[in-house]
């Protein structure tokens, strides 16, 4: 059966020195041989994916955790939380010193200078602190932004904007989506348009925010070195990235 193969990047394509492993880059190749389609599936812009799409030479990929899906190229579906819900969680956080960074496809724009927190969790992915526009938001379409709060402050965002899910990527930091907004509803607008059925999918990931893909779909992937929670939703659980474990779960899977 052909496969469409979903990976996140950071902790799954990306080892722990975020390197694509030799191994995990071979058995890409080989699977593609074989006649399965590669694609992406993770929290990060298009722009920040570049270098991997390039170097496995994938063009289709869901990203922004879903708001952004584009197959063989071309965007096929878009979403974002609505300017005017946004507009009231920014005075909130602006209200309690919270800054915030907007993304879209090509760049990422905060709300404010000079804070640690931005520039601890965007070290973290080797991006460097992003210019300035707290109105960005208003001119410019934005598909995700990020938070920048802790663990503790955390709730009292859920329950002030339960339309929003806050999925946490860093220990200062959250994605926004919108309610229901995920991977595998990225990957589900995906396989409307393509006709693959949920059968052919195989997701490969290991954080918080691909605990829906790895739940939703019969075969999948929790690298060993994921979170717990991912790990329980997964099909399989295979070795830590830094050891080969891409490439081993896709030997099993009989992918390569």
């Amino acid at each position: 059966m052909k496969r469409l193969l979903f990976f996140d990047v950071d902790g799954t394509l990306y080892n722990s020195e975020k390197k694509l492993p030799n191994s995990a880059k071979e058995a890409i190749l080989k699977a593609r041989e074989k006649g399965h389609e590669i694609a992406i599936a993770t929290g990060r812009a298009p722009f920040m994916i570049k270098d991997i799409l390039e170097e496995l030479q994938i063009d289709t990929y869901v990203t922004f955790n879903g708001q952004y899906v584009v197959y063989k190229g071309e965007v096929i579906y878009t979403n974002q939380i609505v300017n005017e819900m946004l507009a009231t969680i920014l005075k909130f956080g602006s209200q309690r010193n919270h800054p915030f960074v907007f993304l879209n496809e090509k760049e990422m724009i905060a709300t404010e200078g000079d804070y640690e927190s931005i520039e601890q969790s965007l070290a973290t992915l080797y991006f460097p602190y992003p210019q300035i526009d707290a109105n960005y938001y208003l001119h410019t379409p934005v598909y995700q932004t990020l938070i920048f709060i802790n663990e503790q402050e955390q709730p009292i965002y859920e329950q002030q904007f339960p339309e929003v899910q806050f999925v946490r990527w860093h220990p200062l930091s959250c994605d926004m989506l919108p309610k229901g907004g995920s991977k595998a509803n990225g990957i589900k607008k995906l396989l409307e348009y393509t006709g693959f059925s949920e059968e052919q999918i195989v997701t490969f990931g290991d954080g918080l925010n691909d605990i829906e893909m790895l739940s939703e779909f019969p075969q999948s992937v929790a690298m060993g070195n994921g979170h717990k929670k991912a790990k329980e939703a997964a099909s399989m659980i295979t070795a830590h990235v830094d050891e080969d474990g891409l490439a081993l779960a896709m030997e099993k899977l009989k992918l390569v």
